[in-house]
C-alpha cells in the first residue's frame, strides 16, 4: 500500500507570513511520516510577474492531481482556495477535509458543498484524516 499523498490547501495571498505557514508547518509536524504533505510555500516565487502567476496556478493543480487528500485551511474567503476545492472535489473527486472557525451557517455554500468534510480545527481535521486513511 503506497503512503497517501495530502496536499494543503488554503489563504496566501494577502496573509501574513505566519498566516500562510504555522497551520502548515502544525499539519506536517502532525502527518509527516504516515502521509507525503505537499506544501505550495515549498515553491519560492518571489516576483508577481504573469508568467510567474501561470506557474504558481499550474504547479498547484498539479500538486491537487497528485494529492490523494486535499486538507484546507478555510479560515478566510479566499479565491485561489474556493477554486482549488472546486477543482479537486467537482473535476477529480477527491476527498476534501476542511477545517474552519466559521459555524456552518456562515460557510459559503459553495465551500460546503465542495468540502467532503468540514471540521472546526486543524486537530479535529488530523485525528479525522489519521482515523480514516
Amino acid at each position: 500500500m503506497s503512503t497517501k499523498k495530502i496536499y494543503l490547501c488554503g489563504p496566501i495571498m494577502d496573509c501574513e507570513e505566519g498566516e500562510r505557514k504555522d497551520w502548515r508547518t502544525r499539519a506536517k509536524e502532525r502527518l509527516a511520516g504516515r502521509f507525503v504533505l505537499l506544501d505550495p510555500m515549498r515553491r519560492n516565487f518571489r516576483d508577481k510577474e504573469i508568467d510567474s502567476a501561470n506557474e504558481i496556478v499550474e504547479f498547484d493543480l498539479q500538486d491537487i492531481r497528485d494529492a490523494d487528500i486535499v486538507l484546507v485551511n478555510y479560515s478566510k474567503p479566499s479565491i485561489g482556495t474556493a477554486m482549488e476545492v472546486f477543482y479537486a472535489s467537482h473535476d477529480l473527486g477527491k476527498f476534501v477535509i476542511a477545517f474552519s472557525p466559521f459555524p456552518f451557517k456562515e460557510c459559503s455554500p459553495w465551500m460546503v458543498r465542495f468540502c467532503t468534510k468540514i471540521l472546526p480545527n486543524l486537530e479535529a481535521a488530523c485525528d479525522y484524516i489519521e482515523r480514516h486513511f
